[in-house]
């Protein structure tokens, strides 16, 4: 058998495994397995997580974990002084696939969104498992920059970890839940990625393992105060507003009757100041004129 044909065998079971266990929780597959992966079963009872948003929740920034360099950190340092958003991804590096996919599907889109990270916004990737150390950190952080391929974006990752004290704090602030599955040797976890402010306040929270573009700018620029992004984005931000059942800026009817009404103002009001001048302009010319 061609090395090609293995190859796509490989992807054809990998969609397999990812069909069956459902995208929004960890697959679960027997690691010790040789060649492509193959599920386990695994009760949903043993399984089940959920995400409780707690939208407009500050974020413990007085957190301590260990960084991708051996450093220890406070979260806070990630956003305290700074004016740009952070996109907070938690799972954990040895995840088999679910974190893989959300974490390739979040640089996917960041390569296609028109902000940079670092200049505009900020990336923290929070491991789950006290167990990962800041080598594993490193090395998905590597891969994270050579997938972006954006220059000068070295300093906009940050991969942390930490013990499950720390870690619950973050996971108890954004409501995102996770187990330990024992069974399988893994965690169950939602595919969530949270965006939050400059000052640590939770703004919105994206479901999925891929994400639009348009949608991923416009909560960076709005999570930001307007501190990034233009002037078409806040005009966009006027009419539309975050629809949680699409998962997309939708537009917003009130928004949109507020905007029209502000404009209709603005044109009577002129048209009002024209016919007033055009007034004033044939009152004074028929004063002035001959008696």
């Amino acid at each position: 058998m061609t090395h090609s044909i293995q190859h796509l065998l490989t992807i054809i079971a990998a969609a397999v495994v990812l069909c069956f266990v459902g995208p929004a929780r960890a697959s679960f597959v027997d690691g010790n397995t040789p060649g492509a992966p193959q599920p386990i079963y695994v009760p949903d009872s043993e399984k089940s997580v959920s995400v409780k948003e707690h939208l407009g929740a500050t974020l413990p920034l007085d957190a301590w974990f260990t960084d991708d360099t051996g450093k220890p950190v406070q979260l806070r340092q990630y956003f305290s002084g700074h004016k740009k958003p952070v996109i907070l991804q938690i799972g954990y590096f040895r995840c088999p696939m679910l974190c893989s996919l959300v974490s390739r599907g979040l640089v996917d889109s960041l390569k296609d969104v028109r902000l940079n990270a670092g200049p505009d916004y900020d990336v923290v990737f929070l491991s789950i498992d006290p167990r990962e150390t800041p080598e594993l950190a490193a090395a998905k952080k590597e891969s994270f920059i050579k997938t972006y391929a954006h220059d000068g974006s070295e300093n906009a990752w940050h991969l942390l970890v930490g013990n499950k004290l720390q870690i619950d704090r973050v996971t108890d602030a954004t409501g995102i839940g996770y187990k330990w599955v024992g069974r399988a040797q893994q965690y169950s976890h939602p595919a969530v990625t949270v965006i939050a402010s400059p000052e640590g306040k939770i703004c919105r929270y994206l479901y999925g393992v891929k994400f639009d573009p348009g949608t991923m700018r416009l909560s960076l620029v709005e999570a930001s105060n307007e501190q990034i992004g233009t002037t078409t984005d806040e005009f966009i931000l006027t009419c539309f507003q975050f629809d949680g059942k699409q998962g997309k800026y939708a537009l917003a009817a009130i928004k949109l009757m507020k905007v029209g009404g502000l404009l209709t103002m603005l044109i009577l009001g002129g048209a009002i100041f024209w016919f007033w001048k055009r007034a004033r302009r044939v009152s004074d010319e028929s004063i002035d004129g001959p008696v």
